[in-house]
């Protein structure tokens, strides 16, 4: 099992000014967290309508322990703190604790 940070960004102001800030200066910040597994992001699309959210990172850790620590770092304080740079939309954040239910062989 893995615990994930969730963090889903409302629909920006202006979203090319969003997409290059989250890449050029966003990415390599949280990047940086101590402990981060995976960090993967994407953008939104609704499904028979309009997405509330333009995009969602998720940022992976070993366990809850690891995400505590990550989560308490200076390098987290500096991505945190970049977060109101680029997301006029906002951002919603929380937690997930995630167990793999389906796995499959590749064969079927």
């Amino acid at each position: 099992m893995t615990t994930r940070v969730m963090v889903c960004y409302g629909q920006p102001d202006d979203p090319a000014a969003f997409d290059k800030h989250y890449e050029s200066v966003h990415i390599p910040l949280a990047s940086k967290i101590p402990g981060l597994l995976d960090y993967t992001w994407g953008k939104c699309s609704g499904m028979g309508g309009d997405s509330p959210y333009y995009g969602v990172a998720q940022l992976e850790f070993e366990s809850p322990e690891a995400m505590a620590a990550g989560l308490g770092s200076p390098e987290m304080e500096a991505a945190g703190a970049d977060v109101p740079n680029f997301a006029s939309g906002g951002a919603t954040l929380f937690i997930a604790e995630q167990t793999s239910v389906l796995v499959r062989d590749g064969g079927s």
